[in-house]
């Protein structure tokens, strides 16, 4: 079972660094595609840390949030048409598809959940996984994406002091997770999302 929802959070992952990938491009930044990124290929878009190791890690210890990324998809903001306006569009393209998968996974689920025990697990990983990843990367905290979409209400200078906090930004979100209350906020929030999309953890 911790495997098909590695294999699930994986998928998710991918999706969602390619969609920033097709969005740059549609704005005008090639810069994924001659990397060879926008590809179902999981070979590219692996960290071993983030990809592999931590939602392993996650898993195994019985964590009730299990996340993970794929490798950042590169994007080079000159290439865009309208500056921090298109980046804040990139940035929103990956949570927003993983929100979309959660949803379309809810609404298989109501259809055809009761067909397969199977294909009901895989589709209840879908959405859990799925809600994470959407949500957790709306969080404004440099490097997810929440922050570039913050970023652009900020005059530019302080932006850019913002989003320079990105090499910190895992330990500030791990430490806010385990040892705050924030944790606890956000968990309910995943919780009461998965239960409106017909997913009962607990």
């Amino acid at each position: 079972m911790e495997f098909i929802g590695l294999i699930v959070l994986i998928f998710s992952a991918i999706l969602h660094e390619i969609m920033h990938g097709v969005v740059a491009e549609k704005l005008g930044d090639p810069t994924a595609r001659l990397a060879g990124r926008i590809t179902l290929n999981p070979l590219p878009h692996i960290d071993p840390i983030m990809t592999i190791l931590l939602p392993g890690i996650l898993l195994l210890s019985g964590s009730p949030i299990i996340f993970g990324a794929a490798k950042p998809v590169p994007v080079n903001p000159l290439f865009l048409k309208e500056g921090r306006k298109d980046m804040a569009l990139v940035a929103l393209a990956g949570p927003a598809t993983n929100i979309f998968l959660a949803i379309t996974g809810a609404l298989f689920l109501k259809t055809f959940g009761g067909v397969n025990p199977l294909l009901n697990l895989v589709l209840q990983f879908i959405i859990i996984y799925n809600i994470v990843l959407g949500l957790l990367n709306l969080i404004p905290i440099p490097p997810l994406d929440g922050s570039k979409l913050f970023s652009i209400i900020l005059p530019e200078e302080i932006a850019l002091k913002y989003l320079s906090w990105a090499p910190f930004g895992f330990i500030i979100l791990i430490t806010l997770l385990l040892f705050t209350p924030f944790g606890d906020l956000f968990s309910s929030v995943i919780f009461q999302s998965l239960r409106i999309l017909g997913v009962n953890l607990f």
